[in-house]
């Protein structure tokens, strides 16, 4: 895989990742800061960890099927792989600050 064409994947990933909302709070998971990180494979596999803004979130599992549902439609992913971890910590502090505008918190 070309430098370019990773490139071009890893944004149009972050896109879809970008049409995920947690169903309660009106602002996507990659605004959020939920995603901590993407792990594109050269073989089309990848790895994102994700991160709840509470652990006991009763939208986790549609949240999870969402997001690996849309990564895995983006040319160039042969499967997405989602995993849930807590570390570090969440926090408000890791919202864009468009989030929270939106959230009224600026």
């Amino acid at each position: 895989m070309t430098p370019e064409r990773r490139l071009e994947i890893e944004e149009n990933i972050v896109k879809m990742l970008k049409t995920v909302f947690d169903p309660e709070i009106p602002v996507d998971i990659y605004s959020l800061g939920l995603v901590y990180k993407i792990d594109l494979q050269d073989d089309g596999l990848v790895f994102i960890d994700v991160t709840l803004t509470a652990p006991n979130c009763p939208a986790a599992d549609f949240i999870f099927e969402d997001i690996r549902q849309k990564v895995e439609s983006v040319d160039g992913v042969a499967a997405a792989n989602v995993q849930l971890v807590f570390e570090p910590e969440w926090g408000v502090h890791m919202m864009s600050e468009e989030a929270k505008l939106e959230l009224g918190m600026l």
